[in-house]
């Protein structure tokens, strides 16, 4: 074996290192009776979220403090930060090219089973639609509802749950960031209220497949 090969066995094993994600269990304990009896008898059909989407602890080490929150729009993640260069990674829907946003903002606002009043863009691009859907599981924006304020005006777009799991991994929505009603749950119960939330730039070159599985992906690296 070559002095380069060995060179090469040395790194992968330190990336390897560095790409290590532990899958997160499921847990109801953040749960209220609410909770319960809504995501007992959904509306919806239930879907399988692909691995790669499904709750991560993983490696982080960028500058964002504990208790922030890092949104990856070209990868599909949303990253709740943890002490010791750890985040808890989560699939996410993200605004459709046309609705992409980034910036910096904060939880202004906080709901359980919020409601919903659509936009006027929302009934142009998605009417008709009722001027006012109560909340439940029938509500697009689900079990939760994180608003985001830039100082003390509403940014209009929101972190929420969602009736349409199937879509985790992908781009559709009118530009806020949508999770399954568990994972939104779960973000939830770990928020507060002025929580950070920074949404990443689009990259112009996406990042691979492989890096994005192994959890290497933009949001996961320093700037």
């Amino acid at each position: 074996m070559t002095m380069r090969t060995i060179a090469f066995l040395i790194v992968g094993l330190m990336l390897g290192g560095c790409m290590q994600e532990t899958l997160e269990p499921a847990t109801q304990v953040s749960w209220k009776p609410r909770d319960k009896e809504l995501m007992s008898n959904l509306p919806y059909a239930q879907a399988t979220i692909p691995e790669p989407y499904r709750r991560h602890i993983v490696s982080f080490d960028r500058k964002e403090a504990p208790g922030s929150i890092v949104i990856d729009s070209d990868n599909k993640f949303l990253y709740y930060v943890m002490p010791n260069h750890e985040a808890i990674r989560y699939g996410i829907t993200v605004g459709e090219d046309a609705q992409v946003w980034s910036g910096i903002a904060k939880v202004g606002r906080m709901e359980e089973w919020p409601g919903w009043t659509p936009t006027p863009g929302e009934q142009q691009r998605l009417g008709p639609l009722p001027a006012y859907v109560t909340g439940g599981p029938h509500n697009p924006l689900g079990a939760r509802g994180l608003y985001l304020f830039s100082g003390n005006k509403d940014t209009l777009y929101r972190i929420h749950g969602t009736n349409q799991p199937e879509y985790i991994g992908q781009a559709i929505s009118s530009g806020c960031i949508r999770m399954t009603n568990e994972d939104v749950i779960d973000l939830y119960s770990r928020v507060k209220m002025g929580t950070v939330v920074v949404v990443l730039a689009p990259q112009s070159q996406p990042m691979s497949p492989a890096r994005v599985a192994s959890g290497l992906d933009s949001a996961a690296r320093p700037n």
